[in-house]
Formats: C-alpha cells, structure tokens, sequence
C-alpha cells in the first residue's frame, strides 16, 4: 500500500523532470513527514523530503545579504505552525490550478533552480568575478529558499498572509512566470554570470 502525504497528496507518480535534480529532491512516500533533525551525513539535505524542507524554510526564511529581514509573528520554530501554513498553500494551489500541488512545487523547484552563479578570484592582489556552474544541492536550496523569500516579501506588511503568497509564489514559479520573484533571482544569477565569463 503506498502511503499519501498527510494522507491527502499522491506523490508515486510525480516525476523529476530535471536529471540533475533527480537525486535531490525527495519524494518519498510518508505519512508525517518529520525527520526531526536525524539526518547529519554529508548530502544529508537530500535524504529530507522536499515538503519538510520548505517547511524548515518557512521556519526561519534566513538573511539577506547581511542583514536579517524583521522576524515576523508566523515565523518561529514551531514545526506544526509552519506545517500548517504548508498544507493551507497547498489547499489554495489544488482550488487555483485543479492539478496536484506537490506535482506543482516540484515544477517551481525546477523552474527556479539557477544553473550558473558568480564567484569572487583573488588573484595578484586583484578580486575578479568567475562564473561557476551550481552543485545540484545548491540549486534546490536556493530555488527553495528564494520561493520562500519571495513569499516573505509578499506577505510583510501587506494584505495577503502568508499562506495566499506562498501560494501565488510557487504557482506563479511553476508557470515561469517573470513575476515570480525565484524565477526573477534565477534570471539575475544567470545574467551576471554570463557577463562574467
């Protein structure tokens, strides 16, 4: 018997469309998926379904640059807070789209995973910027933090909560479109490293 997630969502027959991200985004059938932090291997990440990683995003979405954004009152540590918060997106995905919204965020991981990025050369005492291609892990952390960021940018201070932005965010990455604010980020990476071939 295969299980759903949450027993609602079907994953055994989503499918990774980019080979490079195969490995790394977990679709393993569970009922609850909670790993409770035993995962501490190297590559580890890829072993933790990828709902539980936008969950832990969702906890504490991270810094930008080198300034912390303002922690606002939904993002804390509780795990079924931001579960909660998941499942509600994923209900708005499933009314918005009529498709599965697991199959959904999988397609906007896809989307938004930048394939180059720039790096700083020292070199003779001069610092240089060099493109380099993006580890398979990288890509899915970025794509999952920058949906989470976009959500974040969304939602702060402004009239749609948490749960509707994180919704459009992933729905709107899916289709690729230029609103998005992950697939906006992937675009901009890409750019500069071209430029810096």
């Amino acid at each position: 018997m295969q299980f759903k997630i949450f027993d609602l969502y079907d994953i055994s027959e989503i499918k990774v469309e980019d080979f490079g991200l195969k490995r790394y985004i977990d679709l393993t059938p569970k009922l609850v998926v909670k790993s409770r932090g035993r995962e501490r291997a190297k590559f580890a990440k890829a072993k933790i379904n990828i709902i539980e990683r936008v969950a832990n995003m969702l906890t504490v979405p991270g810094k930008r640059g080198k300034k912390h954004k303002i922690i606002t009152n939904w993002a804390s540590g509780k795990y079924s807070q931001r579960m909660k918060t998941l499942l509600e997106a994923f209900k708005i995905i499933e009314k918005e789209t009529g498709k599965n919204p697991v199959a959904v965020l999988v397609k906007a991981i896809e989307n938004s995973a930048p394939r180059d990025e720039v790096t700083i050369i020292e070199y003779g005492g001069a610092r240089y910027p060099q493109a380099v291609d993006v580890s398979p892990l990288r890509r899915v952390n970025l794509a999952i933090h920058n949906l989470v960021h976009g959500a974040y940018d969304k939602a702060f201070n402004k009239k749609p909560n948490i749960t509707e932005a994180l919704a459009k965010e992933i729905i709107l990455a899916s289709e690729n479109n230029q609103e998005s604010f992950a697939i906006k980020k992937k675009n901009e990476s890409e750019k500069q490293a071209d430029a810096a071939r």
